[in-house]
């Protein structure tokens, strides 16, 4: 009798050790998710200032424009390294989001007034930059989907019985998706030049 209750805990122990480690895992890989993020977003943000000073010989008149897109950028900067430290924050991921977003749509009134400058839109190292900072755009859409679909994985995992009481003992929060609320600002900016 005493072999078999000394098994039941030496098994209940193994299985508490195995969820402990499957939450571990779990909240490791979308760590390692955001990584992937803060490197394409980090990319995005270096390619903006060439993008400013590109545009800045031809668009004299929009000087408004211009220092809204630095501004939105450096906000987004900010965002990035708050989140960067810890993925798991909520506050920081809804910011991270909002500064984002603010950007984007700093880029898409910068994108626009372009249009009226010809000469503008006919510079190859515009159109190289446009063309990068698409291609940028995409990867933060896919990266941030695969951050979000690891960071879904790890609350079904945290949140499921019987891993929910050991979640909440050993402090393992709920992670907080990477979500854009306005649908229009889902979609990359469109640049044509």
């Amino acid at each position: 009798m005493d072999w078999i209750g000394l098994g039941v805990i030496v098994a209940a122990i193994f299985f508490a050790i195995s969820i402990y480690n499957r939450l571990v895992a779990g909240r490791n890989r979308f760590k390692n998710a955001f990584a992937q993020i803060d490197v394409q977003l980090t990319r995005r943000h270096d390619l903006i200032p060439n993008l400013v000073e590109t545009a800045k010989g031809y668009m004299k008149h929009e000087r408004e424009t211009l220092e809204a897109v630095i501004t939105a950028r450096n906000v987004a900067v900010a965002g990035l390294k708050t989140a960067a430290k810890d993925p798991s924050d909520p506050v920081a991921m809804k910011q991270l989001a909002q500064a984002e977003q603010g950007l984007s749509g700093a880029l898409g009134r910068l994108f626009a007034l372009s249009e009226a400058y010809p000469d503008l839109k006919a510079n190859q190292n515009m159109m190289q930059l446009s063309e990068e900072l698409t291609t940028t755009e995409n990867k933060v859409a896919f990266a941030r989907q695969a951050y979000n679909d690891s960071v879904m994985q790890y609350n079904n995992l945290r949140e499921s019985f019987p891993n929910n009481f050991l979640a909440d003992r050993f402090s393992f929060l709920r992670a907080e998706l990477l979500e854009i609320e306005d649908e229009a600002q889902r979609q990359a900016p469109q640049v044509s030049f």
